[in-house]
């Protein structure tokens, strides 16, 4: 698989959540560690956004929260459960408070180091098909919260081919209590590594159709 090394401007992710969401998705998660270079390609993802009671800037800024309201193209993990870290994008422009949760990836290189990283996955497709699954596969935990992704070398993301709109997936969200009527997933329809998780509200799923700004 061709990975071409080209970053997006910042301008990029200064756009609303949803709108990143959807155009991210064929792009390519890097992690370089002392040379170690693990890359993913992005398949899954979920927009959160201003007004959205599921988005972790919903009630203001906190310690835990404050890199989504800088500017878009910062990194943003967080600790879940108990037990995961998840992986997100913060977008839109400084106060906004929005951000993309990366939930899934298809393995392009270091699959090997996945593999250490998730010695429980018993398939490639069980490395990185959730967001959880993501940050252990890759080796992100806090520590890698706040990284300015267009500027690192260690951890961030350049272009991939265009998905064409024909083969992007729209559903609700995963596993959320609150704002579960927003059609804000999206996904590579029929690739093997989105996660199985059940939409918020499977009733409302829906296909091949466009975000507004998108």
């Amino acid at each position: 698989m061709s990975v071409s090394g080209k970053r997006y401007p910042r301008s990029f992710f200064l756009q609303p959540s949803p709108v990143v969401a959807k155009k991210i998705l064929g792009s390519y998660l890097h992690y370089v560690v002392d040379g170690d270079e693990r890359i993913g390609k992005i398949v899954e993802t979920e927009a959160y956004g201003v007004g959205d009671a599921a988005c972790h800037a919903f009630r203001g800024k906190t310690p835990r929260n404050a890199i989504l309201f800088r500017e878009g193209g910062f990194s943003y993990v967080y600790f879940t459960y108990g037990m995961h870290y998840c992986f997100n994008i913060s977008t839109n422009v400084e106060g906004a408070a929005e951000a993309v949760l990366v939930r899934a990836v298809e393995p392009v290189k270091g699959i090997e180091t996945m593999r250490r990283l998730r010695p429980k996955a018993r398939t490639d497709r069980e490395l990185t098909s959730g967001p959880g699954r993501v940050c252990q596969a890759f080796g992100l935990t806090r520590e890698q919260n706040a990284i300015d992704l267009i500027e690192s070398d260690t951890l961030f993301i350049t272009m991939g081919k265009s998905v064409p709109i024909s083969q992007i997936a729209v559903t609700t969200r995963i596993g959320i209590n609150v704002a579960q009527e927003y059609p804000w997933r999206f996904f590579i329809e029929g690739n093997e590594f989105v996660s199985r998780g059940k939409p918020s509200q499977p009733g409302k799923v829906i296909k091949r159709k466009r975000t507004s700004g998108g």
